[in-house]
């Protein structure tokens, strides 16, 4: 299901004044990063994610990979960071960004 611009416009406003809660480097996404993803994820359903490749080409690869591994969507992408959005079936409205944060 794609989001309707309402919505993108909702949440980039929320994700604002997120700060990136994984920084993926050389490595790649590690068995610790998928973890820490999946877990950020299934908690707060947006958040930020500092991704350090060489190229757009790369960063955008890279974005998509995740994107269909955790079955997020891309919301924003600016320089090396990209806002991400997955619902939580059961959303804690004390983790829930979009919960806590009503912008």
């Amino acid at each position: 299901m794609a989001l309707s611009n309402t919505l993108k416009k909702r949440f980039r406003a929320i994700g604002h004044n997120l700060t990136p809660v994984v920084i993926i480097a050389q490595k790649g996404i590690t068995e610790n990063i998928h973890d820490e993803i999946e877990r950020a994820l299934k908690d707060h359903e947006l958040i930020k994610l500092k991704l350090v490749t060489a190229n757009r080409s790369d960063k955008q690869a890279l974005t998509e990979s995740i994107c269909s591994e955790f079955k997020a969507q891309c919301v924003q992408s600016i320089g090396h960071v990209i806002l991400l959005y997955r619902a939580a079936e059961n959303p804690d409205p004390r983790l829930s960004n979009l919960l806590r944060n009503r912008a």
